[in-house]
């Protein structure tokens, strides 16, 4: 017996997942670390918790399977995009790991969208001006915090972090790499005129590497922690959001993979790097010959975490008596009304917004409130919401890629949800599978290493790997009312754009 092992280091967690060498599921481990959010704008993490999370959940479930360090055939990394570490010489960090949901960066972000040709860079890197990004956050850094930036020596992240303390050396895959804002798309280095713009230079950044590439010479004792041989091969992988495609079986051309967890993704593979001339969407690299476009929105399932905190803690109290999941009842209650919610809209900016608005002041909002509304039809509205702003990102994707999907699958928490789906089906017009796949990130990671060791040339495995479950086709009658109200919730969301940022400075000065 052979086991593969997927790691996948998260914004709120790190797991590692392992499959034998079919890819069937056998175990997971799972460490938290919390997120510091102190201040407004601040979203930090300490990278060697997040380290420590890496160790421990290896040999968690290289122990929990019995496995004997030479049957792991291969270790692959998955890690969550944008974050950012400043080393000094001695390599020790400056900072903490500021996190894709870090909001300091927000001026600097704009003035590079506004004044430093913000759309030739999106359209040279592939990912939005937006604070997430690392070229925001360094941006940022050099002229709040000059003092962090003259003694930075290396910019990393989490990732590069990781295989620092493993390998000793910095290395970052194309995939995290198209995901900083500073690696050049066609030419996959990192682009001249951004490290002009921040005062920087290549020697201060990890060296790019494919998603294949195979890191050797690890740390003796921390493979001996770990449970695994010093010669086992350890692909440094790519990032969550593009093995998450891979791992449900979705990168063939003209198939769409929507993920909904907390926040949520919109995503598709093609074989040639593209961008938007409106700056809407991203473009990240899978391989050499998969890029991946779409768009991730923050709105997902924080929505309706604080639908459940905020607008059902009776009913939340009497489904836990009842040993009955929260949301089950929670989307229960939005089946109690018709679709479209008796005109009831709800914008789920809840927390600022990435696509399409790229604005991180963006606020929620419900719209068309009245005294026939009740505590039903505001939830169903926000149900609705979060899936009508993820198809305006989807009409986005449709005309960068000039055509229609046939179909979608869809991934995440909420696709557990009968109603949900059914309500993605009616809202998008298009017929919607629930693929079958476990940790879908860490299995898409297993397979991107099966092809660095060359046991496979194609991704075509995944079709014994990935099964599918329930699968929903729209409803003519809902699919109308929807499309009646999408121009509205489109229209609103751009009006309101200039009113997001006066609230939001309201907020900051009265909070």
């Amino acid at each position: 017996m052979k086991y593969m092992i997927g790691i996948d280091i998260g914004t709120t967690s790190t797991k590692s997942v392992i499959y034998d060498e079919e890819g069937n599921y056998l175990n997971k481990h799972n460490v938290e670390y919390p997120m510091t959010t102190s201040e407004i704008g601040v979203a930090e993490e300490n990278p060697a918790e997040i380290f420590d999370a890496v160790l421990f959940t290896v040999k968690k479930v290289i122990r929990e399977a019995n496995a004997k360090p030479e049957q792991i055939k291969l270790i692959s990394f998955s890690s969550a995009m944008h974050s950012l570490i400043a080393m000094d010489k001695d390599n020790n960090p400056l900072t903490e790991c500021i996190t894709w949901a870090d909001n300091r960066a927000s001026k600097y972000a704009d003035d590079i969208k506004e004044n430093k040709d913000g759309l030739e860079i999106y359209k040279r890197t592939g990912t939005p001006i937006h604070p997430m990004s690392p070229l925001s956050k360094i941006y940022w850094l050099k002229n709040e915090h000059p003092e962090i930036f003259k003694e930075t020596k290396y910019w990393i992240d989490i990732k590069s972090y990781v295989f620092y303390q493993l390998f000793n050396e910095y290395v970052m895959d194309h995939s995290i790499g198209s995901a900083t804002g500073m690696m050049n798309l066609k030419t996959l280095s990192w682009d001249k005129d951004v490290m002009n713009l921040l005062g920087i230079d290549d020697s201060q950044l990890p060296e790019l590497v494919s998603t294949t590439h195979i890191m050797k010479n690890i740390s003796k004792k921390y493979a001996e922690f770990m449970g695994i041989s010093e010669n086992t091969p350890v692909i440094v992988g790519a990032s969550d959001g593009v093995l998450s495609n891979l791992g449900v079986n979705s990168y063939k051309k003209g198939e769409v993979a929507v993920t909904i967890g907390t926040s949520g993704a919109i995503r598709t593979i093609i074989d040639q790097p593209k961008t938007d001339e409106k700056g809407r969407i991203f473009c990240y690299v899978l391989t050499e010959d998969h890029y991946c476009i779409g768009g991730p929105v923050n709105n997902g399932g924080v929505v309706l975490r604080w639908l459940r905190d905020e607008l059902l803690a009776s009913e939340v109290e009497t489904a836990k008596r009842l040993g009955v999941d929260s949301y089950d009842v929670l989307t229960k209650i939005a089946s109690r009304v018709k679709p479209g919610a008796n005109g009831l809209i709800f914008h789920p900016y809840l927390a600022g917004e990435r696509a399409p608005l790229w604005n991180a002041n963006a606020k929620g909002s419900f719209f068309g409130l009245t005294l026939t509304h009740k505590k039903e039809h505001m939830i169903r509205a926000a149900l609705e919401g979060v899936l009508l702003n993820l198809y305006t990102v989807y009409l986005a994707l449709i005309e960068v890629m000039g055509s229609s999907p046939e179909q979608i699958k869809a991934t995440g928490g909420f696709a557990k949800s009968e109603v949900w789906r059914q309500m993605m089906a009616d809202i998008f017009d298009t017929s919607v599978e629930v693929p079958e796949s476990y940790e879908s990130s860490c299995l898409g990671a297993c397979v991107l290493g099966l092809k660095a060791i060359g046991e496979i040339d194609s991704f075509n495995v995944l079709d014994n790997m990935v099964g599918n479950t329930y699968k929903h086709e729209p409803n003519k009658d809902n699919v109308d009312v929807y499309q009646s109200l999408i121009p509205i919730f489109i229209n609103l969301s751009r009006k309101l754009s200039e009113e997001y940022d006066l609230i939001s400075d309201f907020q900051k000065k009265h909070s």
